[in-house]
């Protein structure tokens, strides 16, 4: 999609280009979010209060970064006043939720075994992650994770390329060391 076309059409009122926008930006926004927020319906909300943001300020849009850098930039804003309002930043994906159910990754392509292994690691890595602060678990989510690029990342968050490179080093440093007390599941 060109940015620049679809910013003017959504800028003129043509809500099926800003519908184009939600769609080709929506689950990004919403996987950043989740490796923000740890709770897969506070990223959902979070990514609906994003796209209403860009809706209400996109004719203040000046062009001065890309398209994608200033909605990582809104989500990143957005969850972080999500986790100020929270008194658990730190959820489990096995916690329950509402009405006693539980979040499942499941993938139908491989035995119940692998599955139940796959599951297990995958709680084990977000749980580590769920234990790093704030800024570390937003340089592993989207680095690692949504694959930005360090310029992506150092325009998003307005931070120079080398503390983009710094940070995500120490990250993964505490993403290491909280692993290593589960150690056995990866051997």
């Amino acid at each position: 999609m060109d940015e620049q076309k679809l910013i003017e059409r959504i800028q003129s009122g043509d809500r099926r280009a800003f519908d184009e926008l939600v769609l080709g930006y929506q689950n990004k926004v919403i996987h950043i979010s989740y490796g923000m927020l740890s709770d897969y319906q506070d990223a959902c909300d979070a990514a609906q209060e994003v796209f209403v943001k860009v809706y209400r300020s996109i004719d203040r849009f000046r062009g001065d970064s890309s398209l994608s850098t200033w909605i990582y930039r809104i989500t990143k804003n957005v969850c972080s006043d999500f986790l100020r309002k929270r008194k658990d930043p730190y959820l489990s994906i096995d916690e329950e939720k509402e009405e006693g159910t539980k979040l499942e990754i499941v993938d139908t392509s491989k035995s119940p075994e692998q599955i139940a292994e796959k599951n297990e690691i995958q709680r084990i890595v977000h749980e580590a992650l769920g234990e790093l602060d704030d800024n570390s678990r937003l340089m592993i989510t989207m680095f690692d994770l949504e694959g930005l690029s360090y310029e992506e990342i150092s325009a998003a968050l307005e931070i120079p390329i080398g503390t983009v490179k710094s940070r995500l080093n120490r990250a993964r440093e505490k993403l290491k060391k909280n692993l290593a007390n589960n150690r056995e599941h990866f051997l």
